[in-house]
């Protein structure tokens, strides 16, 4: 099993093991309050069912001294028996960083901002906030788009990375105008999302071609609403300013 080419599927069944290994520890350790919060995050994440998710766990679960019973009356699979005999003896730290690395769309930048928020700017971070707020919300909206009325006849583009103010840009073959959302994710069935200046900013100046996506309930079971043209919707927002002292270290040469 190579863990830099692993399948969705293989993702997937080391999600299980980890929950089933680690339990209430390993939710603690990436910020999960609870297991079915780890299951819809995960899975959604993953782009799979979180019962998916669950039932590895489950599947893992005789295998270790926990208080569930999981799968115990059948022998474990032999795909599942490959990822037991390879992780079995790896600690926490270990394999939640294995864990990190298969679920995060950008590995290698995800886990590198993690450390620059905990080291320079002395907070703690959560991977389950991060994947909630951005990956797990995002791959949400992808699979509810094809559904979503409002959007019918109209092409999806992903903008996350490009830094235009909105996630994704929807186009039509029968206009010119395109539609842009923005989606955010929360936790509970209410809480506070944000705009930066720059999402302020362009959702001020496209108005009703201005979508915002909020997935709310990760939690219990994932629901969403749609805003069109937020800034003038029932959402009101207020602005919010913080001074950062920005620090510079300096050598002669």
């Amino acid at each position: 099993m190579n863990e830099n080419l692993l399948t969705v599927r293989e993702k997937s069944i080391i999600a299980g093991f980890y929950l089933s290994k680690f339990d209430s520890e390993g939710l603690r350790y990436l910020g999960f309050n609870s297991f079915k919060e780890a299951f819809n995050v995960v899975g959604l994440a993953l782009g799979v069912s979180p019962k998916s998710i669950q039932n590895y766990r489950d599947e893992f679960d005789p295998l270790f001294p926990n208080a569930r019973l999981g799968w115990h009356k059948r022998k474990t699979r032999d795909y599942c028996k490959i990822v037991f005999e390879k992780y079995k003896n790896y600690d926490i730290d270990k394999l939640s960083s294995i864990l990190k690395k298969s679920l995060y769309r950008n590995p290698d930048i995800d886990i590198l901002i993690e450390q620059i928020i905990e080291v320079d700017l002395d907070l703690e971070t959560s991977f389950a906030k991060r994947l909630i707020t951005g990956q797990a919300a995002e791959k949400y909206f992808i699979n509810k788009f094809p559904t979503i009325e409002h959007f019918f006849g109209y092409s999806m583009e992903e903008t996350t990375s490009l830094g235009c103010g909105f996630d994704f840009k929807l186009s039509s073959k029968v206009g010119y105008n395109f539609l842009a959302i923005e989606v955010k994710g929360v936790n509970e069935l209410h809480g506070t999302i944000s705009l930066t200046q720059k999402e302020y900013a362009v959702a001020k100046i496209l108005g009703n071609r201005y979508f915002l996506f909020v997935v709310k309930n990760f939690k219990e079971s994932p629901v969403h609403e749609l805003y069109n043209n937020p800034l003038k919707s029932n959402l009101a927002f207020t602005k919010s300013e913080h001074r950062i002292i920005q620090a510079t270290w300096n050598s002669q040469i």
